[in-house]
């Protein structure tokens, strides 16, 4: 009975992943970079106390290939210890200061920036990271190409060989996998917001994040969720090489424990009926991983059924996270090993976001 239990779980897993692989082949590619620049940007970057990563976005910014008169910066402090001091740059900059509404600084952060936008068009980033050259053209051409107000983009990492940095990668390539399998399938629920785009007045239209500024976290998924039940038809996913962003993983396994465990505590909150299925899903089917191999350290379970079903979900994950590194043009080493500790990391994610609470820069935030 037990095994059939688990094979019914590990069944629906396989499924609901392979729709995620098949909605994956469905966003096309688009790489088009051939017509005359013309939409105005303007980035959003809310920051806290990070003066070393702030010179190596801002240098990526100053090496795009796109008009400086054609975007801005605006750069949101939010109660950085130390002021940071912006260089001489071409294009134009400006720093102002976080005005604290909610219990969300991120969500604050933007609202604030928000205020002072005379563009059209918005972008946020995240102060860790770097964009290629044609980040901002190659937006501006899908813009041009499409009826759109609201554009997710993926975002991957700059990992080193240590087994740490090799485990985030794959993690966040299996959540970009499933991002984009999921617009593929019609069902988009998920965005990250180091690379997300959106107009002004959509977002003004959306009222924002009334509704989620009690949540600390979620700037990115509950902005997209509402977009979708909104209008559905005016969000997209740029599945480019030239649109990725990289940013830096995590430095040690505490930091990252809390960090997925933030992103962890907002899928109860979720808008999006899928998005709460599949975080179902995905938990009950590490989970179920976990039961088994327990069940057979106590002699209850045959091994072979164990080594069947984590075969079986290592296969449906590696596809997913092959796919994603293809067209990222990353690498994750260490799979294999990676794999059998994802079902521990993940469910204790799961666990402890519902009970715990968090630590992110430097504050603790409730559920």
């Amino acid at each position: 009975m037990i095994a059939i239990i688990l094979s019914i779980v590990l069944g629906v897993y396989l499924i609901v992943i392979s729709l995620l692989i098949y909605g994956f082949t469905k966003i096309k590619n688009y790489d088009s970079i051939g017509l005359k620049p013309k939409t105005v940007f303007t980035i959003i970057v809310p920051f806290r106390d990070e003066a070393d990563n702030l010179p190596i976005l801002l240098d990526s910014f100053s090496k795009l290939n796109y008009p400086t008169t054609l975007f801005q910066v605006i750069l949101v402090d939010d109660e950085s210890k130390e002021k940071f001091q912006v260089s001489n740059y071409t294009f134009q900059i400006s720093i102002i200061d976080n005005i604290r509404q909610t219990k969300s600084p991120k969500k604050d952060a933007i609202l604030t920036a928000i205020d002072t936008v005379n563009t059209d068009w918005v972008i946020t980033t995240d102060a860790d990271c770097v964009v290629t050259e044609n980040w901002l053209l190659t937006l501006d051409n899908y813009i041009q190409t499409h009826t759109v107000s609201m554009i997710a983009g993926a975002v991957t990492y700059d990992c080193n060989h240590s087994f740490l940095q090799q485990f985030q990668q794959l993690d966040i390539a299996s959540l970009q996998g499933a991002t984009i399998g999921s617009f593929g399938i019609g069902k988009g629920f998920m965005c990250n917001g180091a690379n997300l785009a959106y107009t002004k007045s959509f977002f003004q239209e959306l009222n924002g994040f009334d509704g989620n500024d009690k949540i600390a976290s979620g700037d990115d998924v509950f902005l997209l969720q509402k977009a979708i039940a909104h209008s559905v038809k005016k969000v997209y996913y740029l599945k480019s090489k030239n649109n990725i962003v990289t940013t830096k993983p995590l430095d040690d396994w505490k930091s990252l424990f809390h960090q997925r465990v933030r992103w962890a505590a907002k899928t109860t909150s979720y808008q999006s009926g899928f998005g709460k299925g599949l975080g179902i899903v995905v938990f009950m089917g590490n989970l179920g991983v976990i039961i088994g191999c327990g069940l057979w350290v106590l002699n209850l379970l045959e091994w072979e059924i164990i080594l069947v079903l984590l075969v079986l979900k290592y296969v449906i994950d590696a596809l997913l996270i092959f796919k994603t590194n293809i067209f990222s043009g990353t690498k994750t080493n260490y799979l294999i090993r990676s794999s059998l500790l994802y079902p521990f990391f993940s469910v204790a994610v799961a666990l402890y976001s519902v009970f715990g609470k968090y630590e992110w820069k430097g504050r603790k935030f409730p559920k």
